[in-house]
């Protein structure tokens, strides 16, 4: 089918790879960072969107896309670009955790009844990330904006339409439009009405197209595919399908699996997404996952990760009775947001650097099985874990993860899954439109060169320090899983 290329958009940079449309294979490569001036102790909560164009035009410098059919596009999510009538921003984009929208988040909760009203309506509860939670913080801090927004645009949508030359037509796919919070993955439609309760009155919204659907053709006839958000477009650039979970350890951790069916889960604790295939993407997160790490190797003392897994590969399974709870920043999984972190079995024999160390990962791991629990109780199945982020290499994440989470773990090598997964679906759209593809059915690409680690004979020791935790957990805080 010739060649095909997928950019990453995402919150510091922008990254370019072109494949081959039949494998996969990826044949170049580019990469240019924002212009953006990040504030001290962090990136900015606003960005002007031309600094996304002006990185994807110097990714994509010296001849990078010649001979290119087709684009995807793949971009941060919850980021909001709102847009007057004649297509200009009203202010910059939104974009990142944006912790200023907080008090909104617990305003909308409130508002429409409750956390139970908002799983219900569109499969998440409002968090200050979400597009949704943004227009209520601008509708209130910043009205004169709010009332000149005439249409709403994620990052991904605002790039495809830049790139199909700003037409009337403006679209976006089910796996962004799943994270805005106001469309429902169960229900496939916008929920306006909850687009008016944030922004206090209607805006226009992109058309949700299919997943193999294009979004336009440039002039010069390169087919721009629907795009979608990162999350979603690492998922698809895995590979990942039906029995397959994804943990991710960043700072804090997050579990996702495929799913046919979209999950309504009363207590909050699933995100709803869709995926860029036309499946379900249900998440969960935890708010501690490798600062749990750092937090304990500056505790004792150490320069960096890698020299905690050594520590802690010195200790045994179990931690010698050592059980930390790792509710460092509090936690959503249970949700328990005013709760600390808690040490529990402490002997003399196990005061030992060691045996914190090694109580520090499988807390953390033990954790994150939680999350995987919730997705289980909920009927998901899970027979592999893909384990994302530069703490997945550890070996002692790697020798107990398996055991822990009861399934057999993949370490995919490094890569650049967002960007290879928006090409992915800019294949599957060139293949669509040219009649050589199912636009029911992605190409087969190449999965992901992995590590594949199994249980085992561990599985047993793996599931009696599983036990211990849980045993701990429920001492500590009882019925945290079930309030």
């Amino acid at each position: 089918m010739g060649i095909v290329a997928g950019l990453d958009s995402s919150p510091d940079f922008t990254r370019i790879v072109v494949c081959d449309a039949d494998t996969g294979a990826v044949l170049r490569q580019g990469y240019a960072p924002h212009p953006v001036e990040s504030p001290e102790g962090g990136r900015p909560s606003d960005v002007d969107p031309q600094a996304w164009l002006l990185s994807l035009g110097e990714a994509a410098g010296g001849g990078l896309l010649e001979g290119v059919q087709a684009i995807g596009v793949s971009s941060q999510q919850n980021a909001v670009v709102p847009l007057d009538s004649q297509g200009n921003t009203t202010r910059p984009a939104m974009v990142g955790g944006d912790k200023r929208a907080q008090v909104a988040a617990a305003d909308l909760v409130d508002a429409l009844g409750g956390r139970e009203a908002w799983a219900q309506a569109v499969g998440c509860v409002p968090q200050a990330p979400h597009p949704v939670t943004k227009l209520r913080w601008l509708s209130k801090n910043e009205p004169d904006a709010a009332a000149r927004t005439a249409v709403l645009l994620q990052a991904h949508d605002w790039l495809v339409w830049q790139l199909l030359g700003r037409p009337v037509r403006r679209t976006t796919d089910r796996g962004g439009a799943s994270g805005t919070g106001y469309w429902s993955a169960a229900g496939g439609a916008y929920r306006t009405d909850l687009v008016e309760l944030a922004l206090g009155h209607q805006a226009m919204l992109p058309e949700v197209i299919g997943p193999a659907e294009a979004a336009g053709t440039t002039p010069e006839g390169l087919l721009i595919s629907a795009g979608t958000g990162e999350t979603m477009a690492a998922a698809f650039g895995l590979g990942i399908g039906l029995g397959d979970a994804v943990v991710s350890l960043g700072a804090s951790g997050s579990v996702m699996a495929v799913h046919p069916e979209a999950l309504h889960d009363p207590s909050g604790m699933i995100t709803a997404l869709a995926d860029a295939t036309g499946m379900h993407l249900p998440v969960v997160t935890t708010l501690n996952a490798v600062r749990t790490l750092r937090g304990t190797a500056e505790l004792l003392g150490l320069p960096d990760l890698e020299s905690l897994s050594e520590l802690a590969m010195k200790s045994t399974p179990g931690a010698h009775g050592l059980v930390l709870l790792p509710y460092l920043e509090g936690e959503r999984t249970p949700n328990l947001p005013h709760t600390a972190g808690t040490l529990a079995g402490l002997r003399r024999e196990a005061m030992r650097p060691e045996h914190l160390a090694r109580a520090a990962f499988e807390g953390m791991l033990c954790g994150l099985a939680d999350a995987l629990d919730v997705l289980r109780g909920r009927g998901v199945e899970v027979r592999r874990v893909f384990l994302l982020g530069a703490a997945a290499e550890l070996p002692a994440v790697q020798a107990s993860a398996p055991s822990l989470f009861g399934a057999q773990v993949v370490v995919p090598q490094p890569a650049d899954y967002a960007a290879i997964g928006a090409a992915r679906q800019a294949a599957w759209a060139l293949g669509a439109s040219q009649g050589t593809l199912d636009p029911r059915t992605p190409p087969a690409w190449q999965g992901a060169a992995a590590q594949v680690l199994e249980p085992g004979e561990e599985l047993a020791v793996g599931q009696a320090v599983r036990q211990q935790f849980v045993s701990v957990r429920e001492q500590t805080h009882p019925g945290a899983f079930r309030s």
